[in-house]
């Protein structure tokens, strides 16, 4: 069950993501990425209030140490997105982007402590090379370049949004597990809910603090936004949902096929050209997802 629910929440979030580059014509790159939170956190305030109230759903019980889990998720989230942006404006935007696929590996190392839930051997195996995979596609087929420049700003903000981004999605497992037996989506539901009115909560503050005229311009661009809004809500309960079920290493190395997606949209809808070792990189992922999908 969490395969297909992976793969839409891939789905959903490359879709939301080409609606937020649109906007970023008329809003900065902050308010574009301000919007998910905004516009999501009514909808999915709007879909706890159908899901627990109109359809009768129970209401999971809720302990204390949820509340400090899904903030802290909630808080990893905005700070590993501030970081991917600040690598790809510092320096370059492959070498961000390949460090911060090291996520994959982080995500199967913090939840094999922080939940003791460790990959399988070959698990590890595979993740090990969806990471490299992924990392030589970003990097555009020169993975040595990608190495030789370890200690470049770009990679070590890619790093530390690797690892904010791993922190994120251990503690959404986290925090839909501490909710009891309740149902997988109800769980999910809940966590996600709070979530986003945390991240909107933080964002909204930060923005009053640096630049209250990004807030009068987000609202003010709701036509496009409520798409997202709506995309955003989608991609992040599948996000969720899958990972209620499984593992979040395995949640997360399966997601990366998003890339893939990406790349074979663009040589098959844009007739864009690449080559073989291209391919080979994009094989590399689909066989380490296949690996940890099945072995892990």
């Amino acid at each position: 069950m969490w395969v297909p629910i992976t793969l839409a929440a891939t789905t959903f979030q490359i879709l939301r993501t080409s609606r937020q580059h649109q906007l970023r014509s008329a809003l900065s790159t902050a308010a574009a990425g301000f919007i998910r939170y905004l516009y999501g956190a009514p909808l999915a305030l709007g879909l706890s209030a159908v899901l627990f109230g109109a359809l009768g759903h129970r209401v999971p019980s809720i302990p204390g140490h949820f509340w400090p889990v899904v903030a802290g998720a909630g808080i990893a989230q905005i700070l590993a997105t501030v970081a991917l942006l600040q690598a790809f404006k510092v320096r370059d935007f492959a070498i961000g982007t390949a460090y911060s696929k090291a996520e994959v590996i982080l995500v199967a190392v913090v939840g094999a402590i922080g939940l003791g839930e460790p990959l399988q051997p070959l698990g590890w195996v595979g993740a090990l090379l969806v990471t490299a995979g992924v990392a030589w596609l970003a990097a555009r087929g020169s993975i040595a370049s990608v190495v030789q420049r370890a200690g470049d700003p770009a990679a070590l903000l890619g790093l530390v949004a690797g690892g904010f981004f791993a922190l994120a999605s251990v503690g959404i497992r986290g925090a839909s597990n501490s909710l009891g037996d309740a149902p997988a989506f109800d769980r999910a539901v809940l966590t996600l809910t709070a979530m986003l009115v945390v991240q909107t909560f933080v964002n909204t503050a930060w923005f009053l603090v640096r630049d209250p005229a990004e807030i009068r311009r987000t609202v003010s661009a709701w036509r496009p936004a409520v798409p997202v809004g709506v995309l955003s809500l989608l991609g992040s309960v599948a996000w969720a949902w899958a990972m209620t079920l499984e593992n979040a290493a395995k949640v997360r190395t399966l997601g990366q096929v998003e890339l893939v997606i990406a790349f074979l949209i663009a040589r098959i809808s844009l007739g864009e050209r690449h080559g073989r070792r291209d391919l080979v990189a994009s094989g590399v992922v689909l066989v380490g997802v296949l690996v940890v999908t099945l072995y892990g």
